[in-house]
């Protein structure tokens, strides 16, 4: 059963988020609540924690590997979620989802070539790029009618020049909430298969749609040249410290290349621990899952009304999918820095700046919503009173 809240005692912790010399980095203080790491604050799923009790009451952590049975319950997972058929051995098991786009990346491209992402889009990927010595070709998103869509002919004339050998999708969208439709997907297709581009696909909040939302992974429209990153526990499990990264290609000499490459460097076996939480979580999770799931979109749909009713001067593009929410203050006027204090200073909030993601306009943010409700209110609380306050 989903709680929001722990029903234990125990709090000590090195989380992230709550690192004061992080915050003070980013916001001159730590005395803000932080809404800026995508991870979550709820307890875990019962079996999940069963699962690792039971691991760590035998007090033995000999040599333990069980791979098939993680792919077989990633599989039905998808099967029962999504409609989506997914072969258990055409899985690659690495120790997270940003070793498997970095892998990938360097696995089918070479030294300056081009990847393509749609800015503005989850800030690794820029880096993983970068470092890995190719170059980021932006396919900027457009908005249209308050909607973030694709500019499909920018992303054509980018693959048509030639330098761009991959994209690097994200879907759902981190961090505009967009869940792409299958229209908009097989359009991307098309295009590919015209340039004989390989598409990657960041699929690790594939299970986090919400209301009449629809989640298509980029395998189901068969094409030959296409590989997702699906499965991790990280984002709808709450495993991200744990958690590893799964690659899924039907094309069977991308899958053999794959996993050839993955096996020479040896890092294609998990922990026995990130092992059986995954199991836990995927045969014995759904419950909780549908708990948090639930919850989650609550929360959208208050933030929504709120901010329409008592925030007209921003705008929430309200997500589709991910535990993410885009915001623009544009309509405040404020400089940048007027803006930052309000935001930090004033209404206490944490949020990430849009200029990670690649949004050249100051006044773009991100939240994490996968927190408890009630401090979620008051931080809204806050914000209005700032706001009103100017």
């Amino acid at each position: 059963m989903f709680k929001v809240t722990s029903s234990t005692s125990a709090t000590q912790n090195n989380f992230i988020k709550h690192d004061s010399a992080m915050l003070n980095q980013f916001y001159g203080t730590n005395d803000v609540v932080p809404y800026w790491v995508a991870d979550m604050d709820f307890p875990i799923a019962n079996p999940i924690t069963q699962e690792l009790q039971r691991l760590v009451d035998r007090e033995v952590y000999a040599y333990e590997f069980d791979s098939s049975r993680v792919f077989a319950a990633i599989a039905r997972w998808n099967e029962t979620a999504h409609n989506l058929s997914l072969d258990p051995n055409h899985f690659v098991q690495v120790p997270g989802v940003l070793s498997a786009i970095a892998l990938l990346i360097r696995e089918f491209t070479q030294q300056g070539d081009g990847v393509l992402i749609q800015t503005p889009v989850y800030h690794q990927f820029r880096r993983l790029i970068e470092s890995a010595g190719r170059v980021v070709a932006g396919n900027s998103l457009k908005i249209e009618d308050g909607h973030y869509t694709i500019d499909f002919d920018d992303f054509e004339q980018q693959l048509k020049r030639g330098n761009a050998k991959m994209v690097l999708l994200c879907n759902p969208h981190n961090p505009v909430g967009r869940v792409w439709t299958r229209s908009e997907l097989q359009t991307m297709v098309d295009i590919a298969r015209r340039y004989d581009v390989i598409i990657v696909s960041d699929e690790i909040h594939a299970d986090i749609v919400f209301d009449d939302h629809t989640f298509t992974s980029i395998v189901s429209l068969r094409y030959e040249k296409a590989v997702s990153i699906i499965g991790s526990p990280a984002k709808n499990f709450g495993l991200n410290s744990i958690a590893n990264g799964y690659i899924y290609t039907d094309n069977d000499a991308l899958y053999q290349q794959i996993k050839s490459t993955v096996s020479s460097l040896a890092i294609d076996h998990g922990n026995a621990l990130t092992t059986y939480a995954t199991i836990a979580a995927y045969e014995k999770g759904r419950e909780w899952f549908e708990g948090y799931l639930q919850y989650t979109q609550t929360t959208v749909h208050w933030i929504a009304e709120f901010v329409a009713s008592s925030l007209p001067d921003i705008t929430m593009y309200k997500p589709e999918g991910t535990n993410q929410i885009w915001f623009d203050f544009s309509k405040l006027q404020l400089a940048p820095d007027t803006l930052k204090s309000l935001l930090v200073n004033e209404a206490k909030m944490g949020l990430t700046p849009g200029a990670w993601f690649g949004e050249t306009n100051p006044n773009y943010y991100r939240m994490n919503i996968a927190v408890d409700r009630e401090q979620i209110q008051a931080s809204f609380a806050r914000l209005h009173t700032a706001i009103n306050s100017l």
